[in-house]
This record gives C-alpha cells, sequence and structure tokens, in this order.
C-alpha cells in the first residue's frame, strides 16, 4: 500500500545496470505488481498475450533474489492469468480464497478443479467475511449465512480443507489503508493469520520462524 501511494505521486521501482526490477521491500518481505509499474489512473485492459507478458516480466524480470516462498496472488476465475502461471513456473499448490457466498464457492470449485487438471494440489479454502464478532457483546454474526462452510464443500465434487474463516474486522480496512500489517498492529487476528501460515507450512514440510 505504501508503494502504490507513491507511484499515485509518480515514483516507481527501480531498475538495476542488468535490466531488473528491484522490488519494494516492507517489513522484510519484497512485493511487486503491476499496479506499481503503470498509470494508476488508467485501467489495464489486457488479454491473451499481453497478460503472459506482463506474467512473465513479474517472475523473470524481477530481481527477487533468494526466497522462502513466492505467493503470487491471483484475480478469480480460470483463465489466461492462472494458465499462464501454471506454464511459467512450478507450482508446490494453490489455496483458494472465497466469501460466504454460493456463487463465490461454485468459483471457487471451478477453480479447484482447473487446477487439479494440471496436477497443481490443493493446499486449502479460506473463507474471507465469514462473520462479524460484535464488539460489545462478542456474538458472532454470519451476515452471509450460517450454512458452515465445511458443510458447503461437501455438497460439491471437490475434496478442499477448510483453512479458516477470517471475520469481517473494521481494523484490517484501516491497516491496509496506512500500509501496516494487521499482524503486527492487531494481534488478535494476526492468531487468525498466524494459524493459516503455520498450516500451510506444515503442509509445505517448512519451518516457520517466530
Amino acid at each position: 500500500k505504501q508503494w502504490y501511494q507513491r507511484r499515485v505521486r509518480g515514483e516507481v521501482p527501480e531498475i538495476n545496470h542488468q535490466k531488473l526490477i528491484l522490488p519494494p521491500i516492507n517489513y522484510n518481505v519484497k512485493c511487486m505488481s503491476m499496479g506499481l509499474l503503470v498509470d494508476p489512473s488508467s485501467p489495464v485492459v489486457w488479454r491473451g498475450l499481453m497478460v503472459m507478458q506482463a506474467i512473465r516480466k513479474l517472475l523473470r524480470g524481477v530481481l527477487w533474489g533468494p526466497l522462502d516462498l513466492l505467493i503470487v496472488d491471483m484475480p478469480p476465475g480460470t483463465g489466461d492469468t492462472q494458465l499462464s502461471i501454471t506454464q511459467e513456473i512450478p507450482v508446490t499448490g494453490v489455496v483458494l480464497v472465497t466469501t460466504p457466498q454460493a456463487v463465490a464457492l461454485a468459483d471457487c470449485i471451478k477453480g479447484a478443479e482447473m487446477f487439479g487438471k494440471v496436477s497443481l494440489p490443493i493446499l486449502g479454502l479460506i473463507e474471507n467475511m465469514s462473520f462479524f464478532s460484535c464488539p460489545f457483546c462478542s456474538v458472532k454474526h454470519h451476515l452471509y449465512g450460517s450454512t458452515p462452510l465445511s458443510e458447503l464443500v461437501a455438497g460439491t465434487a471437490a475434496d478442499v480443507p477448510v483453512l479458516a474463516q477470517l471475520p469481517m474486522e473494521p481494523s484490517v480496512v484501516r491497516d491496509c489503508d496506512k500500509g501496516s500489517p494487521s499482524v503486527i498492529d492487531n494481534p488478535h487476528i494476526g492468531l487468525v493469520f498466524d494459524s493459516v501460515a503455520e498450516r500451510l507450512l506444515l503442509h509445505l514440510d517448512l519451518e516457520s520462524e517466530t
């Protein structure tokens, strides 16, 4: 977020003598997005070959250096972006993210089936905005329905484990807007993300560092 705000002011990531982009680093995490390279006031209308070229630029035109993990945040769907990623780099696993709505879950299941056809393991499913906890009485309100996610998934053909159900948390919005990780500023919500990270690291057979 901080780098996006700098991009709005006209700043762009640096490029070294090898013409590789130097990824911005915040909280010891490297990050790169096409949003940092294009005009922030203009929409990006790309399809097909242009999408593939952009993905190749982000993967191979950036000086990533040694990494513990490379996490690629992709848009929903089963189109050019997803297929290009699977063709460009070896993918260890896929994490699906949905919201508590039947249409959103259906899209995730389609994604799971697509990745299954290219032999990529599904590490799990995360439900975002699952519920809202009242700050006064601590009662959980399921604003989009109360059917457990595990039951909804069980009613489909996909065998996808549920990793977590994340609450609607206003502090996360504020943290994102100021470019600060919620796991640092809000320990109570940080525990939820830590739990997801630990489960994924177990799947990937990696050790976590605290």
